[in-house]
């Protein structure tokens, strides 16, 4: 949810200070459109407004959503990730519009709408319950109610039915915030008990009722209800009530995202490794996979540009280690599976996703394609980085790129099998007309992937093949914008099940 505040704005009022309003402007994915999406409010004369109205996005990591906020003055552009991905959800945009003037700032704070991921647990018993069977006791069971905005209910849980008691202990269950109260603690939830019937005309026995604040407050302590029936209430003067039933536990367990851990600290940390062997075709050839014509970008850079420009908004020092593997290099010609794009051993990290561009158009004309196709040391050379810090504050990305057979399946499969439970994941984009069965299986979507009896502890590779983004009729945006989506996709997925099973909870932001 963005919303925003502009800063000391350019006074466009002879007479008075200016009446701003901000209007926010989303990209259609892929085009170059821009749809209105909604308004701020106006607030009368002043330079330094702090809106109220909130803009509620759908937001998607895998996708680059464009933003573009513009008030009378002027506009700023801001992909939703970059605010994300800020400190705090906080990210400050100078506002361009009037040649050579100032036209102020714009503060833009982002907060996820949250409290409807929490999911609670309790358990429920009764105490002299009405009796309701000729025969025996009554067999109880609860039905839980949520109130709406229009004063209707909506049932959203029933207990089982515990036979022939009138001191029932029913099962502890688990059910989503949203479900009991759509995210509103205040808000009624009803409770009534029933007397169940073999014919399904349960006998009412009463009703309660409660707000999940009041639920939530029985952690310290037992709450008990009176059970109440209405009809009864009126007929009998001494009428008490029909039982009581009691809260015995009561806790919520949050189900965290993606966002709550780059929010608490979490980096994303981008390598990047680029297949050189001879199989791809002489970079100087137009045949080749590695060609570059002055017209268009070859596909080993169209890919690497569609996968880490989405990336780096996440990235915060923006700071990529690029490698090559299965070339000759320089000076003795000794065959590398982990060289340095920028050839710098010490250092092997470029500046952004146009450095590692640069980078690897260099290093096209300084090494010689070789072979064979080996992804293991690279894969082990990231395995090493992560393993240095598992505490959920850093988590990797390796992006392969390659065009195709893989020289050593059994080791490339060791080195998943241990990343696996390391914090990082693998994308691999295969380039050129190969077929891929090879990268197939070590995606892992159909079967676990294993090596010498060992099973990989979480799927953490995404394999896609680059052909079927190129679009017939030549839309390398549309295309290249898919192939993000597609290959990132998985990503927050494969982060929180690592986060997930070491019990690792996000950071807490720091306060305002």
């Amino acid at each position: 949810t963005p919303g925003s505040s502009p800063r000391n704005l350019l006074d466009l009022d002879t007479f008075s200070k200016s009446d701003p309003v901000v209007v926010l402007f989303v990209q259609v994915s892929g085009s170059s459109e821009w749809k209105e999406f909604g308004r701020t409010e106006v607030i009368d004369n002043t330079l330094n407004p702090d809106f109220v109205r909130k803009f509620v996005l759908d937001y998607y990591f895998e996708e680059k959503q464009n933003l573009r906020f513009d008030d009378f003055l002027g506009q700023a552009f801001v992909a939703l990730g970059e605010v994300i991905g800020s400190q705090r959800g906080r990210l400050e945009r100078p506002l361009t519009g009037v040649p050579g003037k100032r036209c102020g700032t714009i503060l833009l704070l982002a907060e996820e709408l949250s409290n409807c991921r929490d999911i609670v647990t309790m358990q429920l018993c009764a105490n002299k319950l009405d009796k309701k069977d000729f025969f025996g006791k009554s067999d109880p069971f609860l039905v839980f109610y949520r109130s709406n905005e229009d004063g209707t209910f909506t049932i959203c849980h029933k207990t089982e039915v515990v036979k022939n008691t009138l001191n029932p202990v029913w099962q502890p269950f688990t059910i989503p915030v949203r479900a009991l109260c759509n995210g509103d603690y205040d808000r009624t939830v009803k409770i009534d008990v029933y007397d169940w019937d073999r014919d399904g005309s349960h006998d009412f026995i009463g009703e309660f009722a409660t707000s999940y604040r009041e639920l939530s407050r029985a952690q310290s302590q037992f709450t008990v209800y009176e059970v109440l029936n209405p009809r009864k209430k009126c007929k009998k003067k001494k009428y008490v009530n029909s039982g009581t039933v009691t809260l015995l536990s009561f806790s919520v367990e949050s189900e965290f995202t993606f966002v709550d851990y780059i929010r608490g600290g979490t980096q994303l940390n981008f390598t990047v490794a680029i297949d050189f062997t001879a199989s791809n075709g002489l970079p100087s050839q137009p045949t080749s996979l590695h060609y570059a014509s002055p017209y268009q970008l070859s596909a080993y850079a169209l890919a690497l540009k569609a996968v880490g420009e989405i990336i780096q908004d996440y990235d915060s020092d923006k700071l990529f280690p690029a490698y090559g593997f299965g070339a000759k290099v320089p000076p003795d010609g000794k065959i590398s599976h982990q060289f340095p794009l920028n050839n710098n051993v010490e250092n092997p990290s470029c500046a952004g996703i146009e450095g590692v561009l640069e980078s690897y158009l260099q290093s096209l004309r300084t090494v010689q394609l070789y072979g064979p196709t080996n992804f293991a040391p690279v894969i082990n050379q990231v395995a090493g980085i992560a393993a240095q810090v598992t505490d959920g504050s850093q988590y990797h990305v390796l992006l392969i790129i390659t065009d195709g057979v893989i020289s050593d399946m059994l080791q490339t499969k060791e080195a998943i099998v241990t990343a696996s439970s390391l914090p990082m994941s693998i994308i691999i984009v295969g380039v050129g007309p190969a077929e891929f069965e090879a990268m197939e299986e070590l995606d892992g979507d159909e079967v676990r992937l294993s090596s010498r009896g060992r099973y990989a502890e979480r799927d953490i590779v995404q394999f896609v093949p680059f052909r079927d983004y190129v679009d017939d009729s030549g839309n390398q945006v549309l295309s290249m914008a898919r192939l993000a989506k597609d290959v990132l996709a998985e990503i927050p997925e494969q982060l929180l099940s690592y986060m997930k099973t070491r019990d690792i909870k996000p950071r807490r932001a720091d306060p305002e």
